[in-house]
């Protein structure tokens, strides 16, 4: 049986691996990218064998290994400090100087390199740099009468047009990687948002069917206790109430953080109606909601559920009633009334009205109770 001696077991060090391994694989591929563009030395070789020999032109050709290096393996813009970004910038210049009177005007070819360098460290910042590069190199060989060699003269010629086109160039790609980079970043930021939303509407959903149905669980039960001597027979029947509607609890909470479940204002009237009966509540709710707009009906089923428990807890009433429209709904009570009740329940039914393009209207009346009322667009009928 073959051994595979390099594979690594699975858990966080071969995780780690392979993250170095990737990291090192990039830095290799920046490198590689980069050699290609040190092709345009040659056109340095070509000068300085053409205008130096002996011990010059091996001092030539030493200086730009020694850039070619330097800049390829050590130059890298992006992830420099700036202490060690300058003083690698100064020690190709110096080369760049160095090379100059062996290479002539083709020497200059190293001051696109610098301008590549520059332009990414600093972006528009370096334009002033890249004029003096330019200017340089326009300037300077025809300045020199012993440079008017036909090799020189040709890189004295286009020198001074490739620099500042190889700065824009690499100007407009550091922008559009400055684009992309922010576009990553805020699409990194809306899913980050988007699955906090998501969080909340769960944490919402399962305060509005928790508070519901323990509310009414806690009064059927309490119910129970006190009937338990007078009426057996009735307080048998809350505790089995109780039961059923403990076992839809739990389905209706495996539902909703499913996504599954689907709340409907016929089923809260109806729940609703036995929630007040239960506590002692007068209850005047509508027995048919045909008049409410289908799209509007699971909404309205929410409002219900949230209105009524918010009496049952708070309101200390004797009577409710809910009055429904096309697109709208109201729900009063006889209550005390006062600022609105604690809790994120309210809050949460305002985010859905919202999300549905309807506004929520909550407080006191006069001179006692209190009314929930939620309208969407369109006219009630």
């Amino acid at each position: 049986m073959d051994v595979n001696t390099d594979a690594r077991p699975p858990g966080p060090y071969h995780v780690r691996w392979n993250a170095s391994q990737y990291r090192w694989a990039a830095g290799w591929r920046l490198v590689a990218t980069r050699a290609v563009a040190l092709v345009y030395l040659l056109y340095v070789v070509g000068a300085i064998r053409q205008n130096a020999h002996g011990a010059a032109a091996v001092l030539g050709y030493a200086g730009l290994v020694a850039f070619a290096a330097g800049w390829l393996f050590f130059m890298h813009p992006f992830f420099a400090p700036p202490a060690r970004f300058w003083t690698l910038y100064g020690i190709l210049t110096a080369l760049l100087v160095l090379d100059l009177p062996l290479a002539h005007a083709g020497g200059f070819v190293l001051a696109v390199f610098l301008t590549i360098s520059i332009v990414a460290r600093l972006g528009a910042r370096s334009f002033p740099v890249v004029a003096v590069l330019a200017l340089a190199s326009l300037l300077v060989p025809p300045a020199i009468p012993a440079w008017d060699t036909s090799i020189g003269m040709a890189f004295g010629d286009v020198t001074p047009v490739a620099i500042p086109i190889v700065a824009l160039a690499v100007f407009a790609i550091m922008r559009v990687l400055q684009n992309n980079s922010a576009l990553a970043q805020a699409q990194a930021e809306l899913a980050s948002l988007a699955a906090e939303n998501e969080r909340f509407r769960i944490a919402r959903d399962l305060h509005d069917l928790l508070g519901h149905s323990l509310t009414t669980i806690t009064v059927k039960a309490g119910l129970a206790a006190r009937l338990g001597e007078v009426d057996p027979a009735r307080a048998r029947q809350e505790i089995a109430e109780v039961e059923t509607l403990a076992r839809q609890t739990l389905g209706d909470v495996r539902a909703a953080v499913a996504n599954y479940r689907d709340v409907t204002l016929a089923g809260e009237l109806a729940t609703g109606r036995q929630l007040l009966r239960a506590v002692g509540i007068t209850a005047d709710l509508p027995r048919a909601v045909d008049m409410v707009d289908p799209a509007h009906q699971e909404l309205f089923g929410w409002v219900v559920r949230e209105g009524l428990t918010n009496i049952v807890r708070h309101a200390h009433a004797s009577s409710c009633a809910i009055r429904l429209s096309a697109s709208g709904v109201e729900i009063t009570d006889d209550g005390v009334g006062g600022a609105a009740p604690p809790g994120s329940g309210l809050s949460g039914l305002r985010e859905r009205v919202a999300a549905a393009g309807g506004v929520v209207d909550a407080g006191p009346l006069e001179p006692r109770g209190w009314r929930l009322r939620v309208q969407l667009a369109g006219p009630a009928r």
